[in-house]
């Protein structure tokens, strides 16, 4: 799926899309984490990479690199990036 950058209120308005996307991303995953970095990455270049290794701290280019979909971030990482674009992950079970 190819996303643009949105505006802090498109951003807003797409988060349940997104919601729904990460979602997916879980069921789908083959069990070593590669879809839900990649879908991640995903909305984050839609949010805006810059913005995320601002609020994060982190280095825009070792975001993108984390979350190409052959990436491997340290779980530390995603979670900085989740709390920045809203998400975040609630275990439960199937």
């Amino acid at each position: 799926m190819k996303l643009h950058k949105l505006s802090t209120s498109e951003y807003n308005k797409a988060r349940k899309e997104f919601e729904q996307m990460l979602k997916a991303a879980y069921e789908k995953d083959p069990g070593d984490g590669t879809l839900v970095c990649k879908t991640l990455g995903d909305i984050a270049r839609s949010y805006g990479m810059t913005e995320i290794a601002r609020e994060t701290g982190l280095s825009r280019v070792n975001l993108y690199r984390a979350f190409s979909g052959t990436g491997n971030p340290e779980f530390s990482t995603v979670l900085k990036v989740m709390k920045v674009l809203g998400l975040r992950t609630v275990p439960g079970i199937r």
